[in-house]
């Protein structure tokens, strides 16, 4: 059983930066795909970015590309989100998912076999 534990979220002034992290734990992660989206109030879940475990290839959703990072330790079986430049529509639970199925990286939540709590991300203006 994977499981996923998301930390690092909080409340920050627009132009700021944040780290979350998610520590995974129940498998020896190769041949996977670690994705990170979001919640904001009454919208729908987001991709934000996601990184292939043992390539380290990644993907960004256009919104966020060129300030956020998406990066793994593979010994601490974590992956991060580098936030900067942040924004208040990046105000948002953003959740740690593990795709263990497929060998491409997608953008479907659905695609997505196991997910964080959510870790809460509060930017102001």
């Amino acid at each position: 059983q994977v499981q996923l534990v998301e930390s690092g979220g909080g409340l920050v002034q627009a132009g700021g930066s944040l780290r979350l992290s998610c520590a995974a734990s129940g498998r020896t992660f190769s041949n996977d795909v670690m994705g990170w989206f979001r919640r904001a109030p009454g919208k729908e879940r987001e991709f934000v970015a996601a990184i292939k475990w043992s390539t380290t290839r990644t993907y960004y959703a256009d919104s966020v590309k060129g300030r956020f990072t998406i990066s793994r330790d593979n010994a601490k079986k974590t992956v991060y989100l580098q936030m900067n430049s942040l924004q208040p529509e990046d105000t948002a639970v953003y959740y740690c998912a593990a795709d263990l199925s497929r060998a491409i990286i997608s953008t479907n939540p659905q695609a997505y076999d196991y997910w964080g709590q959510g870790t809460q991300v509060t930017v102001s203006s």
